[in-house]
């Protein structure tokens, strides 16, 4: 009860603001009721409707991003939340993968015999939890964002019934995610114990305002060290990757990438904010830990990669070796966190998640199409002669896995050049050093694949296998994934400008 002659006044919530969340959970509780109502739908509405409100977000973003430029950053919500270009950049490639994976979703249920709104729901919920990690501005609402997306995660990986891979992926995920919670949850705990507050705009106040002497650093130090081992597993860093290549390699194909994406976009967008805009003062304590985990998931990424023989476990491993790119982003903006000038830490961190989110959804839309009916499909094998069988789709794949090498002229050149960069200018070389050692390896990886595609003959026992389907809204999702990663290889510079308004700070 409330006291007599006490009234609650909430907080003031500017509803445009948050009109991109809005629009995805909306949508999502419209499909359930509306799937539920009606249960036979007519081909491609669930693809199209979820696909139409993460375009609609993206567009919402657009007029948003023009609004802060106008009138500047903000808090919203009682302070919880941060209304500013970071928080734009992350909506929209969160939106931009939404619909690529939607596309790509829609065949493959219908193939599967799995096809109803449920799994399209649970996509935009999940980008629901991941967008509120991206403008979190309170260790709270980060980690319930957090556990919205991963409540979502577990279910879908293990959507296939009648896969056991699936359900095994789903239960793997399901106990070490709850660990990873556990130890972010502690972590939260710690700085609380410390600063009294969970705030970020606060708990800077908080140590701006009092002198070391009277601090608890001991309990802040504890914290950020468990919050890096929960914030660790969801970007899939070594040593906390362990789960990455079942997940990947036992989740459906479509579901796969979309954890590819949008998690480890949110997870990385989620870091920054907790140790650039948080904890700034703490930078010189974990700046050697995010240097470390950079290096140990460049180089065991890349190089448990190449050993691989199923294309989706090759591709765990590689998310994980990117992992390590982005990393080197985050350490760079370690160097300058709390000072005027930002430097290019995070918008090269957020360039980064941008363009492989683009790549990394393309890419599984072509293991999507050669898995074949029960998913399962997916190693080296399933790839030979494909160059013979489907040329467009050999070319599409050789695109996406030359941009995922680095090659130039590609998104993937412009993503890895722009975190080596920012490490160099703070004068992190020897992490740029490795990092670019790490990249020459796991193109060996890369380049195992195209050879499967286009050198390696097919042989008798091929022709007995399922013809691979190439599906219209599948092909619009390729198209769009390897459009736009040739398109920013020749063009960067506007998407590079974008990334550098990203450091303003409300």
């Amino acid at each position: 009860m409330i006291a007599a002659g006490l009234d609650f006044v909430g907080p003031s919530i500017n509803w445009f603001a948050l009109s991109p969340m809005l629009v995805l959970f909306g949508a999502a509780m419209v499909l359930l009721v509306a799937g539920g109502l009606f249960p036979r739908w007519p081909p491609h509405v669930y693809a199209l409707f979820t696909a139409a409100a993460g375009l609609a977000s993206m567009i919402l973003c657009f007029f948003l991003w023009d609004n802060i430029t106008d009138g500047g950053a903000a808090l919203l919500v009682g302070n919880a939340l941060r209304f500013d270009v970071f928080t734009m950049i992350v909506t929209i490639t969160i939106s931009g993968a939404l619909v690529l994976v939607a596309f790509v979703t829609d065949d493959y249920l219908r193939r599967e015999q799995l096809e109803g709104p449920e799994v399209y729901a649970l996509y935009m919920l999940a980008a629901v939890g991941a967008i509120v990690m991206g403008s979190a501005n309170d260790l709270i609402v980060l980690f319930l964002g957090l556990e919205i997306m991963s409540i979502a995660f577990y279910v879908m990986s293990a959507s296939h019934r009648r896969r056991i891979e699936s359900q095994e992926s789903g239960i793997k995920y399901f106990i070490l995610g709850g660990f990873s919670s556990a130890f972010f949850l502690y972590g939260i705990a710690m700085v609380y114990g410390s600063a009294g507050t969970t705030n970020f705009t606060k708990i800077v106040d908080y140590f701006n305002n009092n002198i070391p002497g009277v601090r608890h650093d001991a309990f802040v130090l504890a914290g950020v060290a468990l919050l890096l081992v929960g914030l660790g597993f969801k970007t899939a860093s070594v040593p906390f990757h362990f789960w990455t290549p079942d997940v990947y390699q036992g989740a459906p194909t479509p579901v796969t990438s979309f954890m590819a994406s949008v998690g480890k976009v949110a997870a990385f967008a989620a870091m920054l904010r907790v140790l650039i805009y948080a904890l700034p003062h703490w930078h010189e304590d974990y700046r050697p830990m995010v240097w470390a985990l950079a290096v140990l998931t460049v180089v065991v990424g890349s190089v448990m990669a190449v050993v691989q023989t199923d294309v989706k476990r090759m591709l765990a491993y590689s998310s994980v070796s990117h992992a390590g790119f982005v990393l080197v982003g985050v350490e760079a903006a370690a160097h300058t966190a709390g000072q005027p000038d930002a430097g290019d830490g995070i918008p090269s961190a957020l360039l980064y998640l941008l363009l492989y989110s683009a790549l990394v959804v393309g890419t599984f839309a072509v293991v999507t199409m050669v898995g074949r009916t029960g998913d399962a499909a997916t190693d080296l094998s399933a790839f030979r002669g494909l160059s013979k069988s489907h040329p467009g789709l050999a070319i599409a794949m050789t695109v996406l896995l030359l941009a995922q090498a680095g090659v130039p002229l590609t998104s993937g050149f412009v993503a890895k050049f722009g975190v080596i960069q920012a490490a160099v200018e703070v004068h992190s070389y020897a992490l740029a050093i490795i990092a670019m050692v790490a990249s020459v390896i796991a193109a060996f990886l890369y380049l195992r694949i195209m050879v499967s595609m286009w050198i390696t003959e097919p042989e008798s026992t091929d022709a007995a296998r399922e013809s691979i389907r190439v599906p219209a809204w599948t092909a619009v999702a390729l198209t769009l994934s390897v459009g736009f990663t040739l398109a920013i290889g020749f063009y960067p510079t506007w998407l590079i400008n974008a990334t550098k308004a990203a450091v303003a700070i409300p």
